[in-house]
């Protein structure tokens, strides 16, 4: 069986992790999308420090998708660098597993 990932990326807008969530699960890019609303993140930018808040999104994807995955965030991301973490699963419900690999399968045409 192919490996599954979770993939992480914060942005600062709720609507905005909606309208990414929708074309990513459309695309077939991610199986799902979590919208963790309202986190806290506090980092260094262009030898700033900045404190923001932020919306978590959290995809789950298959291993073929996974570079597809990164580069549509990128496009529809509007940060100069979007966060994009991918987390390997290693283990969990097979039943569940099995299905992010079947939502994530490109369409036949």
């Amino acid at each position: 069986m192919s490996k599954s990932y979770l993939v992480l990326s914060a942005i600062d807008n709720h609507q905005e992790a909606e309208r990414i969530a929708q074309h990513l699960v459309e695309e077939r890019l991610a199986a799902c999308v979590n919208i963790v609303p309202k986190i806290t993140s506090i980092y260094r930018w262009k030898g700033a420090l900045e404190r923001v808040t932020e919306h978590l999104m959290i995809m789950k994807t298959a291993e073929d998708r996974l570079s597809s995955l990164t580069r549509r965030i990128k496009e529809l991301h509007p940060y100069e660098v979007p966060e994009v973490i991918a987390l390997s699963i290693e283990d969990g419900d097979s039943t569940y597993l099995e299905w992010i690999l079947s939502e994530t399968r490109e369409e036949s045409t």
